[in-house]
C-alpha cells in the first residue's frame, strides 16, 4: 500500500549516486528494505545514528526513511533539507499519524508494508536506473497492406537517432520478417522478441537496451526468422514498459491485424499513425483499420503517402477517417534499391522521407515536451 503526499519538495539540480538511502533503527524493517532493494538490483547505503550529512542525503537517487526515524529527523536541528525522491516506510496502516510524520519529512509517498512491497521495489528499481522522463512513444501502422508503415517506422528512428535522441525501434509485427533486415542487421548479435517471451513483471530497462542489437545508431527489438511468432500480452507490456522508462523515443511498427499483444502497445502510445497511400481502396480499409485502433488509442493521426498527383487531397482523407492529419509523405524513389544496398530509410538525410521525419520530430520534441495542435495542410501537424 502506498499514499502519495501533498508535500514541497523542489527537484534542483543534484548529483546522484547509484546507492539507495535508507534511514531506520528498526533491524526488522532494514531487512526487508535491503531484501527488496536486493530484488530491484539496487545498491544500498544505511544511515544509523545521527541524521545522515548533507552530501549524502542529497546524491541518494532515492532516500527510504523508517517510520521509526521520522518523528526524530523532522525535529532535529540537523535536519537535512527537502528534497524530492524521499518516501516513509511503516507497517502500521491504523496509525493516522504516518500520514503526519510523511508531511514532516517531505515524503513524497507513505507506503506501508507488506502491501506497498511490490509498488516500493519497482520505484526503488526506477530510481536505481535513473528513470526520469518517460519516453515519447510513436506507434505507426498501415492502412492497408504495403502501405509503408515499417518503412515510415524506421525513418523515424534512423532520423530521430541521428539528432541525438535516445532511439528504440520496436517490431510490434511478428509476420513483418524482421525490421533488422530492413535495417540492413539481421546478423547482428543480441536479443530478439522470442527471448523475451516468459517476462512477466517488471523488466529492467537497462538490461533490456543493453541486449539489444545496435544498428544506426539506434537499439531495435526485432522479430528473428524462427518459428515463433508470438509473445503474451503480459510480456509485450513488461517489455514496452521497461523501453519507455529508459527515456528519449521509442518508435513502434505496428501490424493492422491488432491483437490482444497489439492492444498491449496501444494503451502505452502517446501518438499513433496511420500511413494511408492516396487512394480510395486505401482509404477505405485504413477506416476499418483506424475504428479498431481507435478504440484503445487516443491520439491516432493520418500521414498520406503519395498525394501529390493522385487527385485526393490529404486534408480531405484525413477528414474521411476522422483522424487529424499529422502529414503528406512524398514519394522518394531508389528506397528499394537502397535498402538492398544496406541503407535503411531516413539514412539519406536530404531525402523528401529524412525531411518529412527531421520536422515531425521538431514538432512533437519541442523543448518544453508539450505536444503542439494541428496544423494545416502540407505541414506535419502533430
Amino acid at each position: 500500500m502506498s499514499r502519495e503526499l501533498e508535500s514541497a519538495n523542489p527537484e534542483g539540480d543534484r548529483t546522484v549516486t547509484g546507492s539507495i538511502l535508507i534511514v531506520t533503527e528498526d533491524e526488522k524493517l532494514l531487512d526487508d528494505l535491503l531484501r527488496l532493494c536486493a530484488a530491484a538490483g539496487a545498491e544500498a547505503e544505511v544511515a544509523h545514528g545521527a541524521p545522515p550529512g548533507p552530501e549524502v542525503w542529497e546524491s541518494a537517487p532515492l532516500v527510504l526513511v523508517g517510520d521509526d526515524r521520522a518523528g526524530p529527523l523532522s525535529r532535529s536541528a540537523r535536519a537535512p533539507a527537502r528534497r524530492a525522491g524521499v518516501l516513509l516506510v511503516g507497517r502500521d496502516p491504523d496509525d493516522p499519524g504516518v500520514w503526519q510524520r510523511g508531511v514532516g519529512i517531505g515524503a513524497e509517498h507513505v507506503v506501508l508494508l507488506p502491501d506497498g512491497e511490490s509498488w516500493l521495489t519497482g520505484r526503488i528499481a526506477d530510481a536505481a536506473e535513473g528513470v526520469g522522463r518517460q519516453a515519447l512513444t510513436v506507434g505507426v501502422m498501415g492502412g492497408r497492406g504495403g502501405a509503408g508503415a515499417s518503412t515510415l517506422a524506421c525513418a523515424l528512428a534512423v532520423t530521430a537517432a541521428r539528432a541525438g535522441h535516445r532511439t528504440m525501434l520496436v517490431d510490434g509485427d511478428p509476420l513483418g520478417g524482421g525490421l533488422d533486415i530492413l535495417l540492413g542487421g539481421e546478423r547482428a548479435e543480441g536479443l530478439r522478441w522470442p527471448a523475451f517471451a516468459e517476462s512477466r513483471g517488471r523488466v529492467g530497462g537497462v538490461a533490456l537496451e543493453e541486449s539489444l542489437p545496435v544498428l544506426h545508431g539506434l537499439r531495435v527489438l526485432s522479430w528473428d526468422r524462427g518459428d515463433s511468432v508470438a509473445v503474451p500480452p503480459e510480456a509485450v507490456r513488461a517489455v514496452l514498459g521497461a523501453a519507455r522508462r529508459r527515456g528519449g523515443v521509442v518508435v513502434v511498427d505496428l501490424p493492422r491485424r491488432l491483437d490482444e499483444a497489439a492492444a498491449e502497445v496501444l494503451v502505452q502510445l502517446d501518438l499513433g499513425l496511420l500511413v494511408v497511400p492516396a487512394e480510395l481502396r486505401a482509404v477505405a480499409a485504413a477506416h476499418r483499420v483506424a475504428s479498431r485502433a481507435g478504440m484503445v488509442l487516443r491520439d491516432l493521426r493520418a500521414v498520406v503517402r503519395g498525394s501529390s498527383g493522385s487527385g485526393l487531397d490529404g486534408g480531405e482523407i484525413a477528414r474521411l477517417l476522422g483522424l487529424r492529419l499529422a502529414g503528406e509523405l512524398p514519394t522518394e524513389g531508389g528506397l528499394s534499391a537502397a535498402v538492398d544496398g544496406g541503407r535503411p530509410p531516413g539514412a539519406d538525410a536530404r531525402g523528401p522521407l529524412a525531411r518529412f521525419c527531421a520536422e515531425f520530430w521538431d514538432r512533437v520534441l519541442p523543448a518544453s515536451g508539450a505536444v503542439p495542435p494541428a496544423g494545416g495542410r502540407g505541414s506535419v501537424a502533430v
